[in-house]
């Protein structure tokens, strides 16, 4: 009887241990590319072509030149306000919208939730030259509220989707109670729902914010100067001293200084967007 418990207990920890192990290999595979985006930010001249896994000498010229190019910044500058604008947006119109999709049983329910679904699943080259048209319509090219509206597309379909299912989660008793103290459907929404969906309005909203600062395709065709010019395009379009010289040192700083706002984004939300992707695990 002893015997077959040790045996149990090596197992287990046999598995724990090759668990551990495989967490760290995967998490090592995830985080390394990003780890020598740092080291190659950190080397100078031909250093950048060093095999070694720390550089030798430390240098800081690259995000000095980074960060003292005008451009680049106003670049940042318009992927941020894209970037909120678009979440912040999604989340009002979507927040609306998934009340009467998850509390109320209408005909055509369903399939506006499928078609919310399926425009998610469209790449974006099929609504590229739809959305062109109707932003050449609308004398928005080359603006910043250009983009908002074509992030709308790839935003707006997935954050609808996931509150609605949440919000499906939210047990009826909390809404009837509300009901009969003489509550509205605004007030329901507004201060019984809202608090109850911070996480995952937390987490959507990231989500939404990540998408849009991330985006390249709808950035690069729709804006032409840098009044626009999202971080992604500002990236591509770096260029060294000449036109055969690739600045990898200035990439790779750029990069590193484009990651940092989501890196600090969601280790600030790390609790809340916890409790959102688990909140449909248990309902209660």
């Amino acid at each position: 009887m002893i015997k077959s418990e040790n045996k149990w207990k090596y197992k287990r920890l046999l598995k724990n241990v090759l668990f551990a192990l495989l967490c760290i290999v995967v998490a090592s595979g995830c985080l390394f590319p990003f780890y020598w985006a740092i080291v190659s930010s950190l080397r100078d001249g031909a250093h950048i072509f060093s095999t070694n896994l720390w550089p030798t000498e430390i240098s800081f010229s690259n995000y000095k030149e980074v960060c003292g190019d005008t451009t680049f910044l106003y670049s940042f500058w318009n992927s941020f306000v894209v970037a909120t604008c678009t979440a912040f947006l999604s989340l009002f119109v979507c927040l609306f919208a998934s009340y009467p999709l998850a509390r109320h049983n209408f005909p055509g329910r369903k399939r506006i939730l499928m078609i919310a679904l399926s425009v998610n699943t469209l790449p974006q080259v099929a609504v590229l030259s739809g959305m062109f048209e109707l932003i050449r319509v609308l004398d928005i090219y080359n603006e910043k509220s250009a983009l908002i509206l074509a992030y709308m597309i790839i935003t707006v379909p997935f954050t609808l989707w996931t509150l609605t299912n949440f919000m499906n989660n939210i047990p009826k008793d909390i809404e009837e109670a509300a009901i009969m103290d003489g509550a509205s459907q605004r007030t329901i929404l507004l201060k019984v729902f809202l608090p109850i969906l911070s996480p995952a309005i937390v987490t959507t909203g990231l989500l939404a914010f990540i998408a849009a600062w991330n985006e390249f395709l709808f950035a690069l065709t729709f804006t032409l100067t840098s009044q626009a010019r999202t971080v992604p395009v500002a990236l591509a379009l770096f260029s060294g001293a000449s036109q055969h010289e690739v600045p990898y040192g200035l990439i790779m700083a750029a990069s590193v200084l484009v990651t940092l706002p989501l890196i600090v984004l969601v280790i600030i939300f790390q609790r809340r967007i916890i409790s959102g992707l688990t909140a449909g695990a248990i309902k209660g």
